[in-house]
């Protein structure tokens, strides 16, 4: 087969966060499969076509994308950040299981991406420093039972944790459950970081608590991190204001390297 298909990711929202590789893709493409709102950012150019669907039709965008790389396409799926964290790459890959035979022999590619969780965490600091655990708070693909448990577990193993999907218009109830959830298991003291649109224009990164923390502070284009009871804030000096830097040290249970070194 001459086509080939590509899954990429295009970060979390800047272009200078594309990847080089993920760009020279993009080049070559002959079509370019994805959420309509991902595929509007790759700029249009002449050979190249566009094709935008829903966001809840991802089998049917990776049927599309495998049937188009066994004509001879040269194919590219999108989605934002990272392709294989909660975004295509499992979709094709799902997709691929169940489809024809054939299409196990095209050139496929999984092309990685900024994800947002590691984009947000870059603008707070290092709140991710240390172990963690990556949790979609939608329930659309599974129920709200399982991501509560998992929630109370990732807070019982003393994880920071980030979240994708917190809020949406269809399910604003969700987030609130899940405030509560943290509050009785972390306590109300525990750092939480609500990060908006990092790398776009409209970015915005609030620093807060459990307790002072509320449903509205996040939407679907929030990337909410909770900390751990090791992870830290420092405020910053100078006359500009801005949020604190978060970190979580990567020991646990002692002090940080530096602090120790600097007493020695």
């Amino acid at each position: 087969m001459s086509g080939w298909l590509r899954i990429v990711g295009l970060g979390p929202g800047s272009e200078q966060q594309v990847t080089p590789e993920v760009s020279a893709v993009l080049a070559e493409a002959t079509d370019v499969v994805g959420y309509v709102p991902y595929v509007e950012r790759v700029a249009p150019r002449v050979g190249l076509v566009r094709h935008g669907s829903d966001n809840r039709e991802e089998i049917q965008r990776a049927e599309q994308a495998l049937t188009m790389a066994a004509d001879g396409r040269r194919v590219a799926v999108v989605s934002s950040g990272d392709p294989g964290v909660f975004a295509m790459a499992s979709a094709v890959f799902e997709a691929l299981e169940v489809g024809q035979v054939e299409w196990r022999g095209l050139d496929i590619q999984v092309l990685p991406g900024i994800s947002a969780m590691l984009a947000a965490s870059a603008r707070a600091g290092a709140p991710l420093g240390h172990d963690f655990c990556c949790i979609n708070l939608s329930d659309n693909l599974k129920p709200w039972a399982l991501i509560e448990k998992r929630l109370r577990l990732a807070a019982e193993a003393d994880f920071a944790m980030a979240f994708y999907n917190p809020r949406s218009k269809a399910r604003p109830e969700g987030f609130a459950r899940t405030l509560e959830v943290l509050r009785d298991a972390c306590g109300p003291e525990r750092l939480i970081i609500f990060a908006r649109a990092v790398s776009a224009p409209d970015e915005s990164i609030r620093v807060t608590t459990l307790e002072q923390a509320t449903p509205e502070m996040a939407d679907m284009r929030t990337l909410v991190i909770v900390g751990s009871s090791q992870t830290r804030l420092i405020e910053r000096s100078g006359s500009k204001a801005s949020e604190p830097w978060v970190y979580t040290p990567r020991s646990v249970g002692a002090e940080s390297q530096a602090s120790t070194s600097s007493r020695a």
